[in-house]
């Protein structure tokens, strides 16, 4: 437990915690928070100063002398690659005359995945740790701080704190104790089913499939991948976020926690879906290809993905952010919950605002979705 006053620290980088250290405040469920992880992004020159996400992460020590709390912070100086958007903010505050950048970001780089955003040995660090994040933003001038993709169970700590709260969307897949896909199908209403069985056989006609995990993962999978990942990443945020040095780091730190899904015609590998595989839930995250073919990208990233939940017992897949293509293939929307911290008075005031009426939207918006998942209904009675 905390001594009434506390005193936090900002490392330099994560690579500078001892890995040890990190993981006791993160834990083991997810793979994004890891000190392997988000040190790969530092290391393979991803997360840095140079692209935009200085690596600031805020520590409390305990009485031991090791960290007891930990905020996986940036100081980012746009707002690229973070998934909830705040470029109208950006550009209102400095319209008023104001330097929105640099800002204050807690979050995994690069990752909409819902998690912890306070790392901590004991609850009772909660509060000094949100604390000592609120005192860096102050202290050193920055327009706000921001913490992305909240785990729901921390949203009432950065409540009690005055932090703005904001919902988004994402549409996951829940495991209801399927035995295998086509269990998984006879859940659905009959012309989805169909639909499905279709898409699938479309896909995958005249290709192999292969899932790989750990040290079946060679650099030649990882270089057929980097090509799918920089066509993806050229066409949807102007130049990868990703070196491709991170995907070699991963597969020889990480390769446990990696799926690797390719489709190959004919031995040579066309398209590739990356996965992180966590505690209960599968994680996909990057996709592209070289060749197109119709449904492909559906049936590696969604589909593929079910098989290997099923398989692996794991309760959700959470295929990345918005999408309302995911609800036809079974995917059904779940909030997401980001924390704002806004020291100025008036410009608080006109996001609040803003807020209160973007919640009211993503619920109606969200009862709507919630009314079109592909499910069999029960019968009125």
């Amino acid at each position: 437990m905390p001594d009434t006053a506390v005193t936090a620290r900002i490392a330099d980088g994560i690579a500078a915690i001892p890995a040890a250290d990190w993981d006791a405040c993160a834990g083991s469920d997810n793979p994004f928070l890891s000190h392997a992880f988000l040190s790969i992004l530092e290391r393979s020159g991803s997360a840095t100063a140079r692209t935009g996400w200085q690596p600031v992460p805020i520590l409390i020590d305990g009485a031991d002398g090791r960290p007891a709390a930990i905020a996986p912070a940036y100081a980012k100086s746009h707002s690229q690659g973070e998934y909830v958007f705040d470029h109208g903010w950006a550009d209102a505050w400095e319209r008023a005359g104001g330097r929105y950048y640099p800002k204050l970001q807690v979050a995994t780089p690069f990752t909409p995945v819902p998690g912890p955003r306070l790392l901590l040995i004991d609850e009772a660090y909660a509060a000094p740790l949100i604390a000592a994040i609120e005192a860096v933003t102050d202290q050193h001038r920055l327009s706000s701080a921001h913490a992305t993709f909240i785990a729901p169970g921390q949203v009432p700590t950065f409540e009690a704190a005055g932090w703005l709260i904001r919902a988004g969307t994402q549409f996951h897949w829940r495991n209801e104790g399927y035995a295998g896909f086509d269990d998984f199908l006879n859940a659905l209403a009959s012309r989805k089913r169909k639909a499905i069985r279709k898409e699938r056989a479309a896909a995958v006609e005249g290709l192999t499939i292969r899932h790989l995990t750990g040290d079946a993962i060679t650099e030649a999978d990882w270089d057929a991948f980097w090509i799918f990942y920089q066509d993806t990443g050229s066409r949807k945020w102007g130049r990868p976020y990703l070196t491709r040095e991170f995907f070699s780091l991963l597969g020889r730190e990480m390769a446990d926690k990696v799926l690797l899904i390719l489709a190959e015609r004919e031995g040579v590998a066309i398209a590739g879906a990356l996965n992180l595989i966590g505690a209960d839930t599968l994680y996909g995250r990057y996709w592209g290809c070289r060749e197109d073919v119709p449904f492909l990208h559906f049936e590696l990233c969604y589909y593929q993905a079910i098989d290997a939940a099923i398989a692996r017992g794991l309760t959700t897949v959470e295929a990345g952010a918005q999408g309302d293509h995911k609800l036809a293939r079974g995917y059904a929307p779940v909030t997401t919950w980001s924390a704002h911290y806004i020291p100025d008075p008036n410009f608080r005031r006109a996001i609040a605002e803003f807020l209160v009426r973007e919640r009211e939207s993503v619920a109606a918006d969200q009862d709507y979705l919630g009314d079109l998942t592909p499910f069999r209904r029960a019968p009125a009675r």
